[in-house]
């Protein structure tokens, strides 16, 4: 599939996974000559993207760069690196300060995701589709017992939604598939894994907000702007709206060391 327009695909890839031993989860070899971000770009870049966006940590830049270089598979890549004063903070201010680390190279429309993350093929084509037809944005939704992992709990972001748009998207922290009933969630509840659509005067809303939210909390050292929530926030003041489209590929993510093993399992039976 060939956009007829210019699109972005940008990954976050700032931090470390504390979790997973402080290493770069996106490195994590899935099979004998890729690694995860490998096995979530090739699928994507049939989808016709222009170019490609890191934005990397003070941490993950140099290796992102030397694994990387200036571009994959004919796509020109850039890097945004994502900065925070550690005089005043003990880490950065989260995914909505990520994603505007990278306002300087997206003029043009573009998706954005996690990088330890694996979305499938027809994701990335169906959220490439609608960008090059529409102005909206666009994310999708999973069912949320099929993203949520066995041994461990996870934090997920649920989306009320109304006649295919998203009304809000709200966090749960400590979630697992034993505990959705004392959290009042629904089994087939449409969760966010952070992919998202957008377009640049989306990003210049969400670059003014964190401009507010980080002047109202100068003083904590921890707080994080979420970009779920301040899309959720853009959506309340009718500034944007959201598409919802329902999952149609397999989700796949790293939390715990081993995972990686899981996943490499999974993906030869599917072939």
């Amino acid at each position: 599939m060939k956009n007829t327009k210019e699109a972005a695909l940008v990954y976050l890839v700032a931090g470390l996974s504390s979790r997973y031993g402080g290493k770069i989860k996106a490195f994590a070899k899935i099979s004998r000559n890729k690694t995860l971000i490998e096995h979530s770009l090739n699928p994507a870049l049939k989808s016709g993207f222009s170019k490609i966006v890191f934005v990397v940590g003070n941490k993950t830049e140099k290796p992102f760069k030397k694994k990387f270089k200036k571009s994959y598979r004919g796509i020109p890549i850039f890097y945004a690196l994502q900065k925070f004063n550690k005089k005043k903070r003990d880490k950065p201010w989260g995914t909505t300060d990520a994603l505007c680390s990278a306002m300087p190279f997206l003029n043009c429309p573009f998706i954005v995701c996690n990088g330890d993350d694996i979305y499938g093929k027809r994701t990335f084509k169906m959220l490439a589709k609608h960008l090059d037809k529409s102005k909206e944005e666009a994310t999708v939704g999973y069912k949320l017992l099929s993203v949520l992992p066995k041994n461990s709990t996870v934090n997920r972001g649920i989306i009320k939604g109304k006649n295919m748009y998203v009304k809000w998207i709200k966090d749960y922290y400590k979630i697992n598939q034993d505990n959705l009933r004392e959290n009042k969630l629904k089994k087939d509840a449409l969760c966010s894994m952070n992919i998202f659509a957008l377009h640049p005067n989306t990003l210049k809303s969400l670059a003014l907000n964190l401009k507010k939210f980080k002047k109202q909390n100068k003083k904590d050292r921890k707080i994080e702007c979420r970009l779920p929530h301040e899309l959720s926030a853009l959506i309340k003041s009718k500034k944007i709206k959201i598409k919802i489209y329902n999952s149609v590929d397999k989700w796949y993510g790293i939390t715990n060391p081993g995972d990686e093993k899981i996943i490499r399992k999974v993906l030869e039976k599917d072939k």
